[in-house]
């Protein structure tokens, strides 16, 4: 289990994180959600061993993680970390990458691994490109693989798919963390990009200003969110007056309610204006105003002529939900 107590951290006095705790079980997958700057990479540093933190301590199967202080080279040996900066050797070939990690004990078994890894990452050609060739993209999936060479106990990704080609990122995802499942390796995965999170990560983490502000299952997390900052790390959501819904509530307290939860229907209380239509692929994302000047967004499954007024519910079932668990 990883457990972390109270830690805190400042660069220059700047707190960058503030009295943050969690316990997370063995084989478990956090995600660690937040944008830039609120210290998604601060916390993956600290609980690599990278920093020195000014208060609080960081345990791994009741290992206590020792920062800069306590070792010569920083970082646990039961760790792996997938920074964004990478740290590959860029005048060697993608395979010596790999080996690099391997232990110089079982030189019979080193093919073998470094094949099983360029298969995960999909870079089977690769084998003995020089890495200063590769694409951005490409050394990304050579750190990961580089990460996994000896299968570490616990795995931390900060960013590691932000290089990928989109086509590439969701072969490698869907790849990778189902391999990492099976091994048994616990994920701490910091990302903004809710394509890494909602369809792998088991549990979830909401990083604002350097303060955890949610922690749980990551499908509580999104379904439940408990402030528009929390459901807009997964894309677009509307922060609605609840008796714009249901006038039988009389409070104008928002309710949070993504796009995908509003329908088009002949008579509700909810009446927009529809300004524009966006082409999603599968389904148009549409813009409308309410009379009070608020936006909404909304799904249909076709465009809606600008101009156009139209009437929006939320299903009786997701509104109760929605209500008990973020009014009581």
């Amino acid at each position: 289990m990883l457990k972390v107590d109270s830690i805190s951290f400042a660069y220059h006095s700047q707190p960058v994180l503030e009295d943050i705790s969690f316990e997370l079980p063995k084989g478990q997958h956090l995600a660690v959600l937040g944008e830039s700057g609120s210290g998604k990479s601060t916390l993956l540093k600290a609980l690599y061993g990278m920093l020195t933190i000014e208060k609080g301590a960081i345990h791994w199967e009741n290992k206590k993680v020792l920062g800069p202080n306590f070792n010569l080279i920083p970082g646990e040996n039961y760790m792996k970390y997938v920074a964004q900066d990478l740290q590959l050797m860029p005048y060697t070939s993608v395979a010596e990458n790999i080996s690099q990690h391997l232990s110089v004990f079982q030189q019979e078994e080193h093919q073998a691994r470094i094949t099983e890894l360029l298969e995960i990452i999909e870079m089977q050609d690769y084998a003995q490109v020089t890495v200063k060739n590769l694409s951005g993209g490409q050394k990304q999936r050579v750190a990961i693989a580089k990460a996994l060479a000896q299968e570490p106990e616990l795995l931390l990704l900060d960013e590691p798919f932000s290089g990928i080609d989109q086509f590439k990122k969701n072969a490698l995802r869907q790849s990778l963390f189902p391999y990492l499942k099976e091994k048994g390796i616990t994920v701490v995965n910091a990302t903004h990009d809710p394509e890494d999170v909602l369809p792998f990560a088991g549990m979830g983490m909401i990083i604002q200003d350097g303060k955890m502000v949610d922690y749980g299952t990551i499908k509580d997390i999104y379904l439940y969110p408990k402030n528009p900052y929390i459901a807009s790390l997964f894309g677009d959501a509307n922060s609605i007056p609840l008796h714009f819904l249901d006038p039988n509530y009389f409070t104008d307290k928002p309710l949070i309610v993504y796009p995908h939860e509003l329908s088009v229907t002949t008579q509700a209380p909810l009446v927009v204006l529809v300004t524009d239509n966006f082409f999603k692929g599968g389904f148009y994302l549409i813009k409308a105003l309410h009379e009070t000047e608020l936006p909404i967004w909304f799904q249909h499954n076709r465009p809606i002529l600008p101009g156009t007024k139209i009437a929006l519910q939320v299903a009786s079932e997701t509104l109760r939900n929605r209500i008990e668990r973020q009014h009581g």
